[in-house]
């Protein structure tokens, strides 16, 4: 992105029309669970068993440096959504605060980013289905999960709200049973299927102890380690981001997006951190395969066999969730690009009830070519088209720290929203004033950037990643383009 582009002086809000007709219906407990819920998925029940294998149990550590990473990238995208709650948020302010093309890049990235996602989530649940009855065809369970979904969205932010509550209580509900399951294990020494003793102790005293592969090294696989773990650690918290979507559309956002983007940290600790500190302390962490879950692996170790149908059902409402947040927040980056001029026109219409129908739909219906390309070309579309949603969650990162840092800049030349506390404020006295503060806001959006960069350069020592990297280039550059020519046709 050249720093070129950017506004040399402070842009008026009409520079970027969003109407105030979105439906703010969005209460405290729906953000709080929408938040929570975004950062437990299959990623956490299926996906830790690959880090778990990367870094043992030092994956702890990587998931507490990598939660601290998302942490400040929240908290950086929070201080925008209180001050100036819009719809389509980071693609909003990088247009508003920073330029119409990066918005347009943001937008467009994010979008992209969560079509991919929701396809991958759709082209599994025919699986999590099969489990039960395996009579019917995947595409047939991916189809009515497809509708069913796309119907929900239709029906009002407030309904969208209630089903993200809902899906987010039963992930909730099961982590902490697991939880609960496992420290009892722990507390009254029941024996196990490896015949070790459940116990904190396993952490240092298994399979090598607690750094077993050591920050970083080499074995006949592949590059294993700490480090190697940060790259899958940090895409398992994709999704965290949903918190600055939902903020044009809650009841009271300088009070609702504060708490739930400070809650965070206490998420990640509980549950990552403290998910998988039990999982390793019943089983030994080098018996963690990655056949099957983690989490079913702790139950059948005490010899409680249902786990797996549990889980099948906790994992399939976790893919419900994904998509219905995907299309949320797809609806309302296509609206908010509309609106900026960096989208067709009638995707920034809404309906009697306040939903973006268009953009619902629009994304709906690219989403199930995209799930046919699944089923059609299946190596091709998780090679190529996951390694570009691989990459987009780095660059959708890496926008919103760049975009805090120019929001500061407008703040500080006295170009804050009119209808902000900021408004009339310039200097440091409008910096101050700010109500939900990025810490350390001089320092720590660098810091961040560093980190994104290093796990960018990690990913190149991965043959699985290393496409990623090369596909981001790509895919960055189609966006440029696109952009110029958008604009060279108006």
């Amino acid at each position: 992105m050249s720093t070129t582009d950017a506004p040399k002086k402070p842009r008026e809000t009409d520079d970027v029309p969003v109407p105030a007709t979105l439906r703010k219906s969005l209460k405290n407990r729906h953000i709080q669970l929408i938040a929570l819920g975004g950062a437990i998925g299959t990623g956490l029940f299926y996906g830790s068993s690959e880090s778990i294998a990367l870094a043992g149990p030092s994956i702890l550590l990587a998931y507490l440096i990598g939660g601290f990473a998302i942490f400040m990238i929240v908290r950086a995208l929070s201080e925008m959504s209180v001050e100036d709650p819009k719809a389509g948020a980071f693609s909003y302010y990088a247009t508003r605060y920073w330029s119409k093309r990066a918005g347009f890049i943001s937008g467009w990235n994010y979008w992209f980013n969560y079509i991919l996602v929701s396809m991958v989530e759709l082209a599994v649940v025919g699986s999590f289905v099969n489990y039960w009855f395996p009579a019917i065809p995947t595409w047939v369970s991916a189809a009515v999960f497809l509708v069913l979904i796309t119907a929900a969205n239709l029906l009002g932010v407030s309904k969208f709200g209630e089903f993200e509550f809902w899906f987010a209580i039963i992930k909730i509900v099961a982590v902490i049973a697991m939880i609960i399951g496992g420290l009892a294990v722990i507390i009254f020494a029941l024996p196990t299927a490896s015949g070790i003793k459940a116990s904190f102790a396993n952490w240092f005293t298994v399979g090598g102890g607690f750094f077993p592969n050591g920050l970083m090294g080499h074995t006949g696989n592949g590059w294993t380690g700490l480090l190697m773990a940060l790259v899958v650690v940090m895409f398992s918290f994709g999704g965290t981001e949903l918190i600055g979507i939902t903020a044009g559309e809650t009841e009271d956002p300088k009070t609702t997006i504060p708490r739930a983007t400070n809650d965070i940290i206490w998420r990640i600790l509980v549950f990552y951190i403290g998910a998988l500190g039990v999982i390793m302390a019943v089983v030994p962490w080098n018996t963690i395969d990655g056949k099957s879950s983690p989490f079913v692996q702790i139950f059948d170790s005490v010899g409680i066999h249902a786990a797996a149908g549990i889980l099948n059902f906790v994992c399939l409402t976790a893919v419900m969730s994904v998509y219905n947040s995907g299309l949320y927040a797809n609806s309302r980056m296509l609206y908010s690009l509309a609106k900026q001029g960096n989208a067709p026109a009638y995707l920034g219409k809404l309906n009697s009830k306040g939903v973006p129908v268009a953009g619902v739909l629009t994304s709906a219906v690219i989403t199930a070519i995209a799930v046919v390309v699944v089923f059609v070309w299946p190596e091709f579309a998780f090679n190529y088209l996951m390694s570009i949603a691989t990459i987009a969650g780095i660059i959708n990162w890496t926008m919103i720290m760049f975009t805090e840092m120019k929001f500061r800049k407008v703040v500080e030349a006295g170009g804050a929203p009119e209808d902000s506390d900021l408004a009339g404020k310039s200097g440091q006295e409008a910096l101050d004033a700010i109500h939900f503060k990025l810490p350390f806001a001089k320092v720590t959006p660098w810091v961040v950037l560093v980190f994104l960069a290093l796990v960018v350069v990690l990913m190149c020592f991965s043959a699985s990643y290393r496409i990623a990297v090369i596909a981001g280039v790509i895919w960055l550059a189609i966006l440029f383009v696109a952009y110029q020519i958008t604009q060279a046709k108006k």
